[in-house]
């Protein structure tokens, strides 16, 4: 796979650094990935687009998912995942996940991390959808993101790793050969480095997070906008299965023109028994699905729509009066401190829900060990596609999944730097293209690219709404680059023209793939492909990046990933 030359409008850099290892993203995966390369005596840097502890891990809820429980196993785990993931899991990914899971939880202990324990000290665990067993671990009751990243952060400066806070990537360096040599970055504020500079490096960990800022309304925090998705496919990366995001059915409805990052409700607050209600107070999951409220997300998401369009309803209820003050108190702090803030006392009165973006499960494809189709080039955590979470991602597996396949990343580069004398080798990124650099947009277009995206490529989906979306984006698309190509003029570089342009790129790649795939499966809903067509689309379409900013849209042979390169180490088996 060859660079496709393109590049982000910046500041050529002013200053560079060099290490082993820049990991990009400061989750449960990017400071997982930092502490292990660390471990293995790497010079590590880590990169992070805010704080060291601003990342989407902090905001998880419910809790991460292992077979740590009496009577559980990773078996049982495995076909929990295989059955959300609505056929389009990769088998051996999820096996990797579930039996390297609980050990990779117990590290995670190790490292700090302080889940809730029952009365005779053992874990305490509760149930998700999807999930046959109660198998989530969780801290602080639903606070179980700001434990581990805490964890993770203090692990980080007590072993003083260097950190560049505050700082967007912009895009990948490559050799002359077409290896990964590094990035560029652009440091917002006062420090050590200000304005777009480089870290030369040999391995590139991308840990980015999601990108749910392409919509309106999401739990992402507002630095998830798709940047480590939008350098790869610059890069030359394929990216996979990104019609598939999911939108968590319990999000508070805070009213329909509701923008930005939206309160969670978790799906524990329904493993402990709160039950799913319309205006008349009825249940309505119940006969639906055996497991009714905790169906896996997408069942439950297409649950709730369904009511509310045949009721006319703007949103739906959950209802949880009967836990008591005592239980919301000390079960779920955040959650009612959240509903309450927003003029809702969860105690007295069943909380207003609606879906909202939350996840996606499709990303920069990568093979078991992390590598991308870029040599060089790692992806973990929700940026990348490892084939665990198919076509629905099963609940609390995305933080495991984090943890398991960070570990692996550094492992591998470990072994690359020992096999390959990388610690040696310094990169020598080649010049910039000579060709212009990518248009930018002004930064209003976000909130329009927004806005057609919860439109057209929302919850329900269509031919329609879908081609309608091409177009409006297209439109952004066009204007950009025609005002860049007669006459060189582009939106002025910085933070928010780089954000909505890498929103942009992420949107016209999701859109193209749900509109090629002619059916519904997990969490990708077409109102006029109701059915599941396993003769057609059992398989991944896989998205790359042209040369001249078109996209190459291409489907796989089969339900199974092709390897990220064909000159790889042999996976094992």
């Amino acid at each position: 796979m060859t660079s496709t030359g393109i590049r982000l409008h910046a500041p050529a850099p002013g200053w560079a650094i060099s290490a082993d290892v820049v990991v990009v993203g400061s989750g449960v995966a990017g400071l997982t990935a930092a502490l292990r390369c660390e471990a293995a005596r790497l010079t590590t840097v880590v990169v992070t687009k805010a704080r060291l502890d601003d990342g989407s891990t902090r905001w998880a809820q419910g809790g991460i998912a292992a077979a740590l429980g009496e009577g559980d196993t990773p078996e049982q785990h495995l076909e929990d995942t295989l059955v959300a993931g609505a056929g389009l899991c990769d088998e051996e990914a999820v096996r990797i996940l579930v039996t390297e899971g609980p050990d990779a939880v117990r590290r995670l202990i190790d490292t700090g991390a302080h889940f809730d324990e029952s009365s005779e000290g053992r874990l305490e665990l509760t149930r998700e959808g999807g999930h046959h067993r109660r198998r989530i671990a969780h801290a602080g009751g639903d606070a179980t993101g700001a434990e581990i990243s805490r964890a993770l952060v203090e692990a980080v400066r007590a072993r003083g790793l260097r950190t560049i806070e505050n700082a967007l990537v912009l895009d990948l360096l490559t050799d002359a050969e077409g290896r990964t040599a590094g990035v560029t970055l652009h440091v917002m504020g006062e420090g050590q480095h200000d304005g777009v500079g480089a870290v030369h490096a040999p391995a590139v960990v991308l840990a980015t997070g999601g990108m749910g800022q392409v919509f309106s309304a999401t739990t992402n925090p507002s630095v998830s906008t798709g940047d480590g998705v939008a350098l790869a496919l610059r890069a030359g990366a394929e990216v996979s299965d990104l019609e598939f995001v999911q939108f968590h059915p319990t999000v508070l409805f805070l009213g329909t023109d509701a923008e930005g990052q939206q309160p969670l409700v978790s799906e524990a607050v329904r493993g402990e028994g709160a039950h799913l209600v319309d205006g008349d107070g009825v249940r309505f999951m119940t006969g639906q699905h055996e497991l009714a409220e905790l169906a896996p997300r997408d069942i439950v998401a297409k649950g709730i729509m369904r009511r509310m369009q045949e009721q006319d309803a703007e949103h739906m209820f959950l209802d949880a009066r009967h836990f008591g003050a005592d239980m919301w108190e000390h079960r779920f702090p955040t959650i009612l401190a959240a509903c309450r803030a927003n003029g809702i006392d969860p105690v007295t009165e069943p909380i207003p829900i609606a879906p909202a973006a939350h996840y996606a499960s499709g990303g920069v494809r990568t093979d078991a060990r992390g590598r991308t189709t870029v040599p060089g080039l790692y992806a973990c955590g929700e940026v990348a596609c490892t084939g665990v979470h198919g076509a629905n991602r099963l609940a609390s597996n995305s933080l495991l999944e984090g943890l398991v396949y960070a570990e692996r990343i550094a492992a591998d580069i470990a072994v690359s730097h020992a096999e390959n004398g990388l610690h040696a080798r310094v990169p020598e990124p080649v010049p910039d293209p000579e060709r212009p650099a990518h248009p930018l947009l002004a930064p209003e277009a976000r909130f329009a690219i927004q806005r057609i995206m919860t439109e057209g490529a929302g919850v329900l989906r269509s031919e329609e709404s879908l081609a309608r979306a091409a177009d409006q984006l297209q439109r952004l698309h066009s204007e950009a680059r025609d005002a860049l190509d007669e006459n060189g003029k582009t939106a002025e570089p910085g933070v928010d023209t780089w954000e909505a342009t890498n929103l942009l790129c992420v949107g016209r790649v999701l859109v193209a793939a749900a509109r090629l795939r002619e059916e519904t499966r997990g969490c990708h809903w077409r109102e006029d492909r109701a059915g599941r067509d396993d003769t057609r689309w059992r398989r991944h379409i896989v998205v790359r990046l042209n040369p001249d900013r078109s996209l190459a849209v291409r489907t796989t042979d089969t339900a199974d990933f092709p390897p990220t390169r064909t000159d790889q180490r042999p996976q094992e088996q």
